[in-house]
Formats: C-alpha cells, sequence, structure tokens
C-alpha cells in the first residue's frame, strides 16, 4: 500500500512570507479591477485624506462619529490606501455577530470581491477568512481568545477597535492589552472608533509624553428630529386614566406616524419576548402594506438579511439596542423608543449576574433618536415623559464596573498578565469586584492557592476553563 507523502511543515517565517506574498497579490487585484474610493455621500468622505495620512503618521487614531457616517465600511478601505493590509491582516472588531457580518458583506461589496477572499469574517463556529486575505472583520470576543495562540499579535499590521463607545467587557479589556502591547510593536498600527461619545477619555488613554492620541470628529449629515413624548399608563399626567401597556403604545405611536408620511418606522425595545410580543399585535392590526419584521442579535442570518432587502410600502422593523449603534437599519424616517433595555448587572449580595430591564441613559436615547435623521427630518416617539429623559444618567455605565470579574481574571491569568488591579483599564474596576471574581474563581478549583494580589497561577481545570468561550461558572458545569 503506497502512502501519501507528506508536505514539509513550514516555519512560522516561511508561512509570514507566504501570507505576504499571497495578501500584497490579493490587494493588486483588488485595485486593478476597481480602485478604492470612498463614497462622496458619505460624512466620513470630507475627511479620507485627512485620515489617511494620521494613519500613516500616528500608531494610534480615534475616530468619533455619529453612526452611519461611514466609519466601520470605509476605514478598512482608508487603511489599505494608507499601505496597511499586506504586512499583516488589518483586523476589525465588532462587539456583535450580526454587525460582524454585515460590516465584512458591505465592504466585499464594495470592493468588488466575495467573502473569504480580500475581505473574511470570523465569528463562533464560523471562520471565513483565507490566507490572502487583507481584512478580517470579527467579533471582539474572537480577537481575545486569540491572545492565547498569539500574544503579540503578530498576524495583524492593523487593528481597529469598532463600536467602543459600547464600553463592553471585552472592548474595556483589549483597549487595556493593546496600551501595553504598543511599545512592543511599534510597526502596529490602532484605530478606536467611537460615537461622539467620552473620546477624551480614549485619546488620554493611548496618550504618550503626556500628549492625548489625535482625535477625529466626523460630522453626520443629518437633518432635524422631532422629539415627541407619549408616556402611557400610570405615567401618562394628561390622563390619569390611561390604561394602556407598552404594547398597545407602540401600535398607537406606529398609527400617529403613519399621519406623517411615507417611511420606515424603527421600534427599539428591550428584548426578544418584547419584540415577539408587539410583532404578533402589528400583524392582528392588519396595517394595510405595512411589512413587520424583527431583528435581534440571536436572529438568523438570513433573517437578519431581510431588513436589508428592497421592499414596497411601510416597513416596521421590531429591533433590541442592537441597531442602535451595530446596525444601520435603512430606510428609517421615523423612531419609536420604549427607553428600557436588557442591561447585564453583577448582584454582589446574590452573587449573580442578572439581565434586568433598565432604563437606557442619555447617550443612547439621543444615539436612537438619530436613526431617523438621516434621510430626511425625522421623527422620534419616546414613550416616556421629558422628565423621565432628564433625570436619567448620562452615559452608559461600563460593563466592567457593573460585571463579575471571573472571566476577565480567568484570561488575564491564562494569558499571564499578572494582578488584574494593576492591568490599565481605561477605568478601573472596583476593588470589591476584584475580590469576588478571584473568590468564585477559588470555588471553581480554577486557581492554584496563593493570596490575592499575588501571581496566581491557573489549575488543569482552570486551563480548561480559559479556553471555553462561556462563563466560567457554565464552563465547569
Amino acid at each position: 500500500m503506497s502512502s501519501r507523502p507528506q508536505r514539509p511543515r513550514r516555519s512560522h517565517r516561511e508561512r509570514g512570507s507566504a501570507g505576504v506574498d499571497a495578501r500584497r497579490a490579493t490587494l493588486e487585484r483588488v485595485v486593478a479591477a476597481s480602485p478604492l474610493r470612498v463614497p462622496d455621500s458619505l460624512p466620513i468622505a470630507d475627511r479620507a485624506d485627512e485620515l489617511v495620512a494620521a494613519i500613516r503618521d500616528h500608531q494610534v487614531v480615534i475616530v468619533a462619529g455619529e453612526t452611519g457616517s461611514g466609519k466601520s465600511t470605509q476605514l478598512p478601505k482608508l487603511c489599505l490606501l494608507a499601505g496597511r493590509g499586506v504586512d499583516g491582516m488589518i483586523g476589525h472588531t465588532q462587539p456583535r455577530r450580526v454587525a460582524a457580518r454585515t460590516v465584512a458583506e458591505r465592504v466585499a461589496d464594495e470592493v468588488g470581491t466575495t467573502l473569504g477572499d480580500a475581505v473574511g469574517y470570523t465569528v463562533r463556529f464560523n471562520d471565513r477568512v483565507g490566507e490572502g486575505t487583507l481584512l478580517r472583520v470579527m467579533t471582539d470576543g474572537i480577537l481575545l481568545n486569540e491572545l492565547q495562540r498569539d500574544r503579540e499579535l503578530r498576524r495583524y499590521d492593523t487593528l481597529i477597535i469598532d463600536e467602543a463607545h459600547e464600553r463592553s467587557l471585552n472592548i474595556d479589556f483589549i483597549l487595556g492589552y493593546l496600551k501595553q502591547l504598543l511599545p512592543k510593536r511599534p510597526d502596529l498600527k490602532v484605530i478606536v472608533t467611537s460615537a461622539t461619545i467620552d473620546t477624551e477619555r480614549f485619546a488620554e488613554h493611548f496618550g504618550e509624553a503626556g500628549a492625548p492620541a489625535p482625535v477625529f470628529i466626523v460630522e453626520g449629515r443629518t437633518y432635524p428630529v422631532e422629539i415627541r413624548y407619549r408616556p402611557y399608563g400610570a405615567d401618562n399626567d394628561d390622563d390619569p386614566g390611561d390604561r394602556r401597556d407598552q404594547v398597545r403604545a407602540v401600535i398607537d405611536a406606529v398609527g400617529e406616524l403613519e399621519q406623517d408620511g411615507p417611511g420606515d418606522v424603527l421600534v427599539f425595545l428591550s428584548g426578544e419576548r418584547e419584540i415577539h410580543d408587539v410583532a404578533d399585535a402589528l400583524r392582528r392590526e392588519e396595517l394595510r402594506g405595512t411589512e413587520v419584521l424583527p431583528l435581534y442579535a440571536r436572529l438568523s442570518s438570513a433573517e437578519q438579511h431581510r431588513i436589508f432587502q428592497p421592499h414596497r410600502g411601510r416597513r416596521v422593523v421590531l429591533s433590541t439596542n442592537v441597531a442602535e449603534t451595530s446596525v444601520t437599519v435603512p430606510g428609517v424616517r421615523y423612531v419609536i423608543d420604549a427607553g428600557t433595555a436588557r442591561i447585564s448587572r453583577y448582584s454582589r449580595r446574590l452573587k449573580v449576574q442578572r439581565l434586568p430591564i433598565e432604563p437606557v441613559s442619555q447617550a443612547s436615547a439621543d444615539q436612537r433618536a438619530g436613526r431617523c435623521g438621516r434621510l430626511g427630518p425625522g421623527v422620534c416617539i419616546r414613550l416616556y415623559t421629558a422628565d423621565d429623559y432628564e433625570a436619567r444618567d448620562e452615559f452608559t455605565e461600563p460593563e466592567i464596573l457593573r460585571t463579575n470579574l471571573a472571566s476577565v481574571i480567568l484570561q488575564m491569568t491564562a494569558i499571564g498578565l499578572g494582578d488584574v488591579a494593576r492591568f490599565p483599564f481605561v477605568e478601573p474596576p472596583d476593588q470589591r469586584a476584584i475580590r469576588d471574581g478571584y473568590l468564585l474563581l477559588d470555588e471553581l478549583g480554577a486557581l492554584r492557592e496563593g493570596r490575592i494580589g499575588a501571581v496566581r497561577k491557573l489549575t488543569e481545570v482552570g486551563r480548561q476553563l480559559a479556553r471555553l468561550p462561556v462563563d466560567p461558572r457554565l464552563g465547569r458545569m
């Protein structure tokens, strides 16, 4: 029986050289087919040349702009124009899977290539990246997990950390890690994008010698948005007899907006259950020429794509906060904002991570309202009072200040980054939260004996837990 001859294994340097050659060939082919350009209709086009120069001249650049300004889809092309993406891939992180897929598909379409060729994406259980791929769009959790295999992220010559204003646990950890990594990787470029929220904090975090990183503000081309407050039930002071629930209030708001003219409606609700309740009620109303579509992170890819397909008549999209910043829903002229979202929060008393429905911050409410001012003058109906809005927090509290830190401590220990209390987070977590995280990992048998504050090592159980992309408690089961 003849055995198949095995290929000799290539060294890391040979694989790197082959990757550079493959990416250079891909770039030459893409540019030959269609020169890279930024559509003039997008606000970011006005600052394209400045951004290309800044990417060449600075190691870190902060780009702030409203959702829909073109940051997510055009910055990868600007990086290519600045000469990036050949020595290593351009890594582009998104906080949600639906956003990673959508951005990758949009960029691939604009540069005239198929997914997996010049542009690829990686989410859990799906990796469409080839050796010649220039841009890899992924969830921030994928990049975080990659640190265990590639401590210096040598696969990349540029990283775009998108939607940094969301301040998720993964984003805060990545920003802190990059702060430590950049002096060791002077060839690595980092671009942090954010809505126009708290950009000074990011600039100071990556500052050098007392000088903050450069910030570029991309002004949005938005139309005026009329805000209408339509509280319901016990909150409606104008009608003490109001007995409506949220479902009825949304239906009434949709009916009111029908009188304002044509245009799609985007409704923000707190979760899947609320979306299905409202969707069922709207369909029972049998509104003429109206299509009702849900949008949330767990929805299948085919269902999510329906919101981007052309249609006739009016479309009502019922969404969680995934449409607040991660996904731009086309054709929206009206917004209905229920004013709530499910926000992950750790209870130190009960020692459990909860997902309560809470009022969104003023910044989130403003983001939602801004979704209807991109095509023409818009109308946003808020299902709460103006006084309620004024009493809300200005910004959403970063996740690291309201979560159990066990998973962060586990990953940091696996990578060998030392004590979490000394890690350069954008905003350091509370000492009590750090202590609770260590105590939980001790209960799970993930850490070897040692005092808190000293460098701890993982047990065999801990190493297995660190490889699983789930909460340590679920992984231990």
